[in-house]
C-alpha cells in the first residue's frame, strides 16, 4: 500500500499562524499531503505587523533538511522565507541531490511592507536556487524586483517578465496577478507551452494574510501527489479562492486576517 505524499517545507514562522511555515502546513494537511518543515526563521508576527524576526542557523536549517529527507523522504519541496545568503547558499546545497519537483516561492516583503529578505540575498536566490526551481512564483511585485524593472501591469508585460525569469532559469514561472489593479484575479503560468491563465473574480476582503505561501504549498502538495504542473496550478489557485471567500468567517486579528485554509472541512 502506498503511503501518503510527503512535502518537506523550507520557510519561516508567523506566530500568528496565517502566513509562512504554519500556513504551509495547514494547507498541505487540508489537501491530503503529510508535512515536514524546516524552519528558516522565526517571527514575533501577528495580522497587523512583523514585530521581530530572528534568524535560525545556516547549521541548524541544514540539520533539519537532512533530518527530514534522510529518513520521511519527500515526494516534493515547497521553499518559502529565506532571509539570508547564507540560508540560500543552505538551501541550494543541501538540495543538490534531490530528485522532485521544487516549487520556490521568493518571499521578500510581507504584506504589511516588512522586508523578509537581505538585499545580498537576491542575488544568491538568483544564481543558485533559481536554476534547482521547478516553478517560481512570484508576486508582481517580486517579480519586479528579482528583474529590477517596474512591475508589470498588463497581461502582455506579465507573460514578458515571467519569460526573462524563466530565462534565469526556473523550469517554469507563476506570475501571480493578487496586486493588479484589474476586477479578477490571473495567475499567469509561463512555461515550455504557450502561457496559460487561470482567473477568478476579485473578493472584497481585506483576510488575505499568508494568500502567496498557501498558493504556493498548495501547487506543491498537487505535485507530491503526482499532478501535471497545469494540473497542480489550476487545482490550487480555485481552492485558494475558496479560502479566501470562506475568510472572513474566521475573524481573526485586528488587521489583516488568514484565508480559511480548512473551509472544505470546518462546519
Amino acid at each position: 500500500m502506498k503511503g501518503s505524499a510527503r512535502l518537506l517545507i523550507i520557510a519561516g514562522s508567523d506566530s500568528g499562524g496565517g502566513a509562512g511555515i504554519q500556513a504551509d502546513i495547514k494547507t498541505a494537511s487540508a489537501l491530503g499531503v503529510y508535512a515536514a518543515t524546516a524552519i528558516t526563521a522565526i517571527t514575533a508576527q501577528n495580522t497587523q505587523g512583523v514585530q521581530a524576526a530572528q534568524a535560525v542557523s545556516p547549521e541548524m536549517v541544514a540539520r533539519q533538511i537532512r533530518s527530514v529527507l534522510d529518513d520521511i523522504g519527500a515526494d516534493a519541496v515547497k521553499i518559502g522565507m529565506l532571509g539570508s545568503a547564507r540560508i540560500v547558499q543552505t538551501v541550494a546545497t543541501e538540495l543538490r541531490d534531490f530528485d522532485g519537483p521544487v516549487v520556490l516561492d521568493p518571499v521578500m516583503v510581507a504584506k504589511s511592507g516588512d522586508r523578509l529578505l537581505e538585499s545580498d540575498a537576491i542575488c544568491a536566490l538568483i544564481g543558485q536556487l533559481l536554476p534547482r526551481a521547478t516553478l517560481l512564483t512570484p508576486n508582481l511585485p517580486e517579480a519586479a524586483q528579482l528583474l529590477d524593472q517596474p512591475s508589470a501591469r498588463s497581461a502582455n508585460q506579465i507573460c514578458e517578465q515571467g519569460a526573462a525569469l524563466k530565462r534565469l532559469g526556473a523550469r517554469a514561472v507563476l506570475m501571480k496577478g493578487g496586486h493588479s489593479p484589474d476586477a479578477d484575479c490571473t495567475d499567469w503560468l509561463i512555461s515550455d507551452e504557450p502561457p496559460q491563465h487561470f482567473t477568478s473574480p476579485r473578493l472584497a476582503t481585506s483576510n488575505t494574510h499568508g494568500t502567496g505561501c498557501s498558493l504556493s504549498s498548495a501547487i506543491a502538495a498537487g505535485l507530491s501527489k503526482g499532478a501535471s504542473l497545469g494540473e497542480a496550478v489550476h487545482d490550487a489557485h480555485h481552492w485558494l479562492h475558496r479560502a479566501i471567500a470562506q475568510a472572513d468567517g474566521l475573524q481573526i486579528g485586528k488587521g489583516h486576517g488568514p484565508v480559511h485554509h480548512f473551509h472544505e472541512v470546518w462546519a
